[in-house]
């Protein structure tokens, strides 16, 4: 039972850290100058292609994947990524 509680606390622990690094990124995006924007949606999709990638080719479990696929989706919302055209 131990294990389990731990594993809980650092279930826990790991949200917390992501919500502080998700509202500082949007902060930093916010106070981001204009010009500075424009290159980001292109850079935010190539670093997404690269975790991606090393995620597919990683021991992860798919909830893991889906978890980053829905916050890349969001945060590209965020800096201006246009969705891909549906098929």
């Amino acid at each position: 039972m131990k294990n389990l509680q731990e594993a809980t606390e650092r279930i826990c622990e790991l949200k917390g850290s992501l919500v502080a690094l998700d509202a500082l990124v949007t902060a930093m995006l916010r106070a981001m100058p204009t010009a500075g924007r424009s290159e980001l949606p292109v850079l935010f999709q190539s670093h997404a292609e690269v975790a991606r990638t090393v995620l597919l080719n990683s021991p992860i479990s798919e909830y893991t994947l889906a978890a980053f696929e829905h916050d890349v989706r969001r945060m590209g919302q965020m800096v201006g990524v246009q969705p891909a055209a549906q098929a």
